[in-house]
């Protein structure tokens, strides 16, 4: 039986996805009342190579998601405006291996557009 606490409650993390630069929030959700846990960002730029950056996302989120046991993960798509094909490869890179640290947690993911998110934000 599910209590009805796990309703009215929920943590999720936002990820702001970015091969230099990945910022993070923790929410705790309380009927239509959010308040914010934590926020930080992930630095990356000290690491040369992009695979070893990638698997420090992976290692950095893990380890967010068994800190605050989050109930779901919202994560922001990609940003278009650059048309650098090779510059959206490695963010979509960074995007995938954060998802798969959700993946492995087994935290369900919601994907959101970038202005979407910024509405919610600031209304």
């Amino acid at each position: 039986m599910a209590s009805t606490n796990s309703n009215l409650e929920k943590i999720i993390v936002g990820v702001d996805p970015g091969t230099n630069v990945m910022g993070y929030g923790i929410l705790r959700i309380v009927g239509n009342k959010a308040e914010l846990i934590a926020m930080g960002v992930i630095e990356l730029k000290k690491y040369e190579s992009h695979y070893l950056r990638l698997g420090k996302i992976f290692e950095r989120i893990t380890g967010i998601i068994d800190a605050y046991k989050p109930d779901e993960m919202a994560i922001e798509a990609p940003f278009y405006g650059n048309q650098n094909p090779q510059v959206m490869l490695k963010l979509g890179r960074a995007q995938g291996a954060a998802i798969a640290a959700a993946i492995s947690r087994n935290i369900p993911i919601f994907e959101y557009a970038p202005r979407k998110v910024k509405m919610a934000i600031t209304g």
